[in-house]
This record gives C-alpha cells, structure tokens and sequence, in this order.
C-alpha cells in the first residue's frame, strides 16, 4: 500500500507560483508579432460521436520526439480515442487501455489500482504511465484518477521506452492525453448516469475560445458505487482546467491546474480455500470496519511553445506533482483448519509524494547529407521524494467468520510515526534523429542518458541511511521502409533499464543493486486501406531482462543481481469499417514468457523457477469490438474481452483461470445535442479473479454484472 496530509494541499499554492516564477526568469522567449497577426488555430473536438477512430496516419504524442505518425514510427504504438472511449463507455481509464492489444491490468490497493502489464513484464517499474507526456517517478504507481471523462485520448507503446521516458518501461508506456483547450465557439456539455450497486456518475465539460487569444479546458467528475461487497464503497471526484494564450502564431502558454480525490473500495482480496478459490464468498470482504484507502492528488504546469519558423518547434514545461495517500487496513487473510479466517498485517501508512521538474527539446526539420532529415534534443531535471509515515511492523491478529463477517476495528500495536524520506534528484539529456534515405526509406535513432542520485533518511534515528546513484544509457535504432504508400514493414533494436524496486521505496537490503537491463528485438508491419477505412498491424518481438534480483543458490539467504527473464509474442491489430453501418475492431497478443535464471527461497532451501511464467503475466490476451448502426440515431455495440491463464506465484502452482467478459451497449440520439446510451458490462456475469495480492493465496475477484444508463447533453 500506500499518505494522506494536508500539508500536500497547502503547499499547492506556492508551487504554483513557484512555476510562475521559474518561467519568468527564464531566458525569454522570442514573441515580436504584430498585433494583427493571424490568429493561431488550434485542433477542435468533434463531439458528435460520428467521427471514426483515429488511423495509422495521425500524428501521435507518443513513441517518438518527432511528431510523427505511428505509421513512420519503427515501433507498436496504438491510439484509443476520445470516440472509441465514448462509445465503449470505460468507467475508469485503467478499463479503457486493457482494450489496447496485449494490455492486463493487476490492480490492487497496494498499487494504486493502476498498475499493467505487458509483454511479459508487470507493474510500474515496468509498464510506464505518462499524463500528457508528464510521468510521476519512482513511486508505488499512478492513484490519480485519470477519468475517461476528461481525456482526449490515450496512447500505448508497447516494448522498451527508456530512450524516451527513462528508467522503468521495459514492457512499455502508456499516455494519458487530457482534452486541451480548443479554438471556436464555448461549448458545453453535462453527462450523468445511474445503474446497479448504488452507481451514480457525473461529467461537465466546457471549452472553447474567449477571444482572439484566450481559450480554455475545464473537466469535472464524480463518480459513486458500492461494487456488490460489503465495505465496497468508492467515491472519486477530479477537475481538471486549462487556459491557453497564443501571443501570436508562433508562440503559446498553456496552464494545467488538476486535482483529484479519490476512496476506493476497501478490498485486499479473497483467501484461498486448499489451494482454490471460492466464488461463494465474491460478496465479503474481510477488511475492519473503520478501515479508510484515500488519495489526494494534484498537478500544476505551465507549457510553453514556440516556432521561429516552420522548421523550427521549441517546446518547454514546468510541473509539479503531489500524491498524498492514507491507508489503514487489515490487508492479509488466511484460512484455518478451524474454517476461520485470520486477519493480519495490520497496516497504517500514509505517504506524502510530491515532485517538481522540467522538461525541454526542440526539433528541427532540415537535411543531412543531402537527405532530408529530422532531429530532436532536449533535457529533463526533476526532483522527487517520499516520506513514508507507518505502524511497522505491522502486527496484530483476529478471526472471523468467512460466511458471517464481524468486520471488528484496527489494531495498531507499533504506533503510527514517520519512518524515513527518500528522495531522488533526476536529470537526463536525450535526442532523436529520423534520416530519410530514400523518400521511401526512413532510419531513425534515439539516445538518452538518465543521472539519478537517491537518499533515504532514517527520520526515527535522524540520520542519514543510504546514499546511492544510478545511471543507465538507454538507446535505440530502427528503420521504416514503405513498400506502398499506405504499406509499411518496419525492424527496431532497443536497450533500456527498470530499477530493482520503486525507487522512492528502496530499501537499505537493495540500496547496492543496479538498475536491470533489457533488450529488445522487433519487428512488423502497418497498412491502412480502403482509403482510411481500416488499418492492421502485426508485430514480432523478442525482449530479454537481465540483472534480476534472485537468491544465491549457495546461500538462501542471500540476494544476488545474476537472474534473468525473458519474452517473445507476436502482437495483431484490425480496424475496419465494414460499411456506413457496421465498424469491426480487433486485437490479440500471444507471447512466451519465462523466467531465465531465477531462484526462490522455500524454506531456508534455494529453489529454481527456471521455465516458469511470471506471475501476473497472461499469455494470451484479446479484444473483440463491433458496433451497427442498424437505424437513423442508433447504434448497438459488443465488445468481448479475454485474458488468459496467469499464475499468482513464481512456482506456478496457484493458477488464476482465464476468463472472457461480455459488455453490450445501445445509443440513441433522439436530438443532435441529446443522446442516451444503456450500458451492460459483464453480461454473463463471469466470476475470475483479476489478480493477486502481495499475500499470493489472497485473489481480487473481478467485479460482476452492472447496468448503467446515461443521458449526455451538449449545449
């Protein structure tokens, strides 16, 4: 798990005019314009629902420095758009990106409900999560909201990532992208839905031009249910504004203000029973009664933009980013021959998470050589730190009744104080150049360089505990050749780096491990045909990571950095729309993962788990989405997901089933500004277990059948 302080909130005020701050004695920008000069046009947002999902050939944010569309780009980069969202209707954002091909999610409260999987490999130390380009570093996963509602869309790249976001994105990254403030008209729009288990949600969105300069973003939700489980209760609200100013054509500011606050349920999972899981108890939950999960959090940033000339595109940001969370809960639960269940792990943390950065490149669209090429350089500094307030060690044990829950109160033996505060000073240099060697033939190359300096203090002893540094070159080549100009075969080599751990919560028995290393292989190919009607890709990879931590087969007791896991899988998509009626959308993933070389401690003995599949890790995983608008102003949809086997254990003795899940939904548009819209998620109401929790024999179950309508307006 994971703090909850005022403090967090008070300092929001002053960070935010330190960013005002910061820019002003920055080295000025250029912004000499006429005063009548042509007013910049920004992209609108159609919200009509009509428009189709965005192709191979849209620039994407995402994959590259250099604007270009994952189409140009030699790696697996899928965009689920603001269309897609709303039509599926994805009550959280972690929904919304498992329909990406080869994405799982393994959410618990212990990572914040967000963390992924991909490609073999888990969690976010591995699977990266960006909002807007923006990425929160070293901690125990992402606890902001991220509600569908306010995002314009979201960006997967799946295989290494290091060379553009940093250490931890092995398996891949993943980019939130909000809805920007956009020139035209103010519009606005109101949404709200009921359903099954007391659900109730709300949505407002506004935006549009103020004058010829102004322009802004405002998003705010609500959200509201009890999840079918007894202290199942869960509540969020976000807002999220921005303001943009276009000083001229050729140079803008924009102010990202979000906060968010969020309960969820209170369930650490359901007890094997032998060895297996009964489906009977789907409805308890074992925590105490007076149990509390909540996050707080907040990001201010102000963007700036400028383009001398139309070759020239200098972007630059300063943020900061606060978490503050707090837990207290009994979070392990274990059967007794007795048919009791005991409760342990009395656990009452609270982390006070905040970062502050900058980030800054440019790119430049000229010639090599005689070839016209493209480039990109820029640096990032950020600084980090964590203070982590607990009751370790977490002791304390009671017993109730699995089918008839005393649910009882904490206990707290231990006491609740600050324990220590790591803190991670970051910088890194990057750039990226795309050659073209034939108009037809493209080589693109990105290096970077990460500097990270970490510290933990010891705040019971008031000292210092540890002092370590971590460096990593992260780097990667590849090549596009367009066999047709709608037709591409593409071939990448990449290395990167994830740490031993979060880096915020290291310990001092890792505080000597270096980051591990990976390296991948890929390659693929993309078309979009029927003049932008569909689009496919396949891809092939092969991804090794060294430099796991394993115990020493000489000594259990010991950890050594020597293990090594790795995955290969092939990767398809298909998007087509069939007629003006019917659209057809399809992914799949199929891999190999193992681990290597790894060893586990049993009981004092040191033991192989060499040809095992890593824990959380499906091997097949597919998703299924077609919609026929089989009237004027309607459209019935289906969407069918799959996730195969997974293993809760290195041993793969505990087998967590695949499972498929049935979601149905029907529109109806009865005005242009009015539309309604019945929602069925998990039709058939199939019982799985999504993941485990740190207690392998502890599974959360997915949740069942919920119905949900909802009424848009747009005025």
């Amino acid at each position: 798990p994971m703090s909850i302080s005022s403090a967090g909130t008070r300092r929001v005020l002053p960070r935010r005019a330190a960013i005002w701050t910061a820019l002003a004695v920055a080295p000025a920008l250029p912004c000499a314009h006429a005063q009548n000069a042509p007013v910049a046009t920004l992209p609108s947002i159609s919200v009509s629902g009509d428009a189709p999902p965005l192709t191979l050939l849209e620039p994407a944010a995402t994959g590259t420095l250099l604007g270009l569309t994952p189409f140009e780009t030699p790696a697996s980069i899928e965009i689920i758009s603001n269309e897609q969202l709303r039509e599926r209707g994805a009550v959280t954002v972690t929904d919304a990106i498992t329909q990406a091909a080869g994405i799982s999610a393994m959410r618990h409260p212990g990572n914040g409900g967000s963390s992924l999987s991909s490609r073999g490999f888990t969690d976010s130390n591995s699977v990266a999560q960006l909002y807007d380009g923006v990425r929160q570093y070293g901690g125990v996963g992402q606890t902001f909201i991220y509600d569908p509602w306010a995002v314009d869309r979201i960006e997967v790249l799946r295989g290494p990532a290091s060379v553009l976001y940093g250490e931890g994105a092995i398996g891949g990254v993943v980019n939130v992208i909000p809805k920007k403030p956009t020139r035209g008209p103010i519009e606005n729009e109101i949404q709200v839905t009921a359903g099954t288990h007391d659900t109730q949600r709300f949505g407002f969105g506004s935006g549009g031009a103020l004058d010829d300069k102004w322009s802004y973003r405002l998003d705010v939700s609500g959200n509201h249910s009890d999840s079918g489980i007894s202290l199942g209760d869960s509540r969020d609200a976000a807002v999220t504004a921005a303001l943009r100013l276009d000083v001229s054509p050729e140079l803008n500011f924009t102010l990202t203000q979000a906060y968010a606050w969020q309960e969820p349920a209170r369930y650490f999972g359901t007890p094997l029973k032998n060895g297996s899981i009964d489906y009977g108890l789907r409805h308890q939950n074992y925590n105490v009664a007076d149990s509390k999960i909540i996050y707080r959090d907040s990001r201010t940033e102000l963007k700036a933009e400028w383009s001398p000339n139309p070759a020239v595109l200098i972007r630059s940001r300063v943020y900061y980013i606060g978490s503050d969370r707090d837990y207290r809960d009994a979070e392990n639960y274990t059967w007794l021959p007795s048919g009791m269940i005991q409760r342990s792990a009395y656990t009452d943390i609270r982390h006070d998470q905040e970062q502050t950065g900058t980030i800054t490149d440019a790119s430049f669209d000229g010639h090599l050589l005689g070839l016209a090429n493209k480039a990109a350089v820029g640096f990032e500094l950020n600084r980090a730190s964590l203070k982590h307030t607990n009751n370790s060690p977490y002791s304390g044990t009671s017993l109730v009744d699995p089918y008839d829950v005393d649910h009882g109160r904490f206990i707290n033996v231990a006491g609740t104080t600050p324990r220590y505060r790591n803190s991670a000073s970051q910088y890194a240099l990057f750039a990226e150049d795309r050659l073209m060697l034939t108009p037809a033939w493209s080589l693109l190359a990105g290096l970077r360089y990460d500097h990270i300096d970490l510290k933990r203090r010891d705040l019971v002893a008031d000292e210092t505990a540890f002092r370590t540094t971590f460096n990593n070159v992260g780097w990667r080549v590849g090549t596009v050749y367009d066999v047709l100009p709608d037709l591409s075969v593409y071939g990448q080599y990449a290395e990167a780096a994830d740490p031993v751990g979060s880096l915020l919560l290291l310990s001092p028995a890792n505080k000597d491990f270096q980051l591990s290393k990976g390296r991948q292989l890929e390659i693929g190919v993309k078309q979009a045909f029927w003049q932008g009607k569909g689009q496919w890709t396949l891809a092939a990879y092969h991804i090794r990571k060294n430099n796991l931590v394993t115990r020493d087969p000489n000594d259990p007791a010991l950890r050594v950095q020597v293990g090594q896991q790795s995955s290969r899988g092939v990767e398809a998509t298909l998007g087509v729309e069939l007629s003006p009626a019917w659209r057809l959308d399809l992914n799949a993933a199929a891999l190999r993962a193992r681990y290597d070389d790894f060893n586990e401690s049993v009981n004092g003995v040191s033991v192989s788990r060499n040809g095992n599949v890593p824990t959380d890790v499906p091997e097949r995983v597919a998703n299924a989405w077609l919609s026929w608008k089989f009237a004027p102003r309607w459209t019935a949809s289906a969407g069918v997901r799959y996730v195969g086997k997974r293993y809760a254990d290195a041993a793969n003795r505990l087998e967590m089933a695949g499972y498929a899940t049935t979601n149905l939904a029907l529109l109806w548009e009865p005005r242009r500004d009015l539309s309604l819209a019945l929602r069925a998620f998990n039709v058939f109401d199939r019982q799985y277990a999504e993941t485990a929790y740190y207690n392998q024999t502890q599974w959360l179950l997915g949740e069942g059948r919920r119905v949900e309508l909802s009424a848009n307006y747009r005025f």
